[in-house]
């Protein structure tokens, strides 16, 4: 392939874009981890102050089941959240409200609706910037960037490889 010096600097100028466009990404990886990991100490910090887990909330059908011997007016169904269990969820926990520097006693249920909510947000950007990595390292390759170390034909696989379900 003969290059002339516009065509090898063009080339250069759009090897280093991509580049720049996959580190940022994959820093901006390293940020949502942390923010990943911290949300979950989040979360557990939370089940241990209600003395759950994830699997220790009773069933809505053990809930039925209990409630069906008594004659009461009490619903047949008692909505159980699998956070709270029978801790009081409108007991105000102290909580950093997001994108400012500001503690606000919150009631509980809402701390933890908050926090799952914000975890699989971030848990979607997080698949998605894999994604966008991927296809930046396949453009990289492509444009000859990594001929040396690596041949395209394994990048490309690497990037189409998916997880199946078991």
């Amino acid at each position: 392939m003969d290059l002339n010096s516009r065509n090898f600097a063009e080339l250069l100028t759009k090897i280093e874009a991509e580049a720049d466009d996959f580190l940022l990404a994959r820093s901006q990886i390293v940020e949502n981890d942390k923010d990943r990991n911290a949300n979950r100490e989040a979360l557990t910090a939370l089940r241990k102050r209600a003395r759950t887990t994830k699997t220790s909330v009773p069933s809505s059908f053990e809930s039925i089941m209990k409630d069906v011997g008594g004659n009461t007016l009490k619903p047949l169904v008692k909505e159980v959240c699998s956070m709270c269990g029978n801790h009081d969820s409108s007991e105000p926990t102290w909580m950093m409200l997001p994108g400012a520097d500001l503690f606000a006693a919150v009631p509980f249920h809402a701390v933890h609706t908050i926090l799952e909510r914000d975890q699989e947000r971030l848990e979607f950007g997080s698949n998605k910037l894999q994604s966008y990595v991927k296809e930046k390292a396949l453009s990289i390759s492509e444009l000859g960037a990594l001929a040396d170390s690596t041949c395209p034909g394994i990048i490309r696989s690497l990037v189409t490889l998916t997880d199946k379900p078991k």
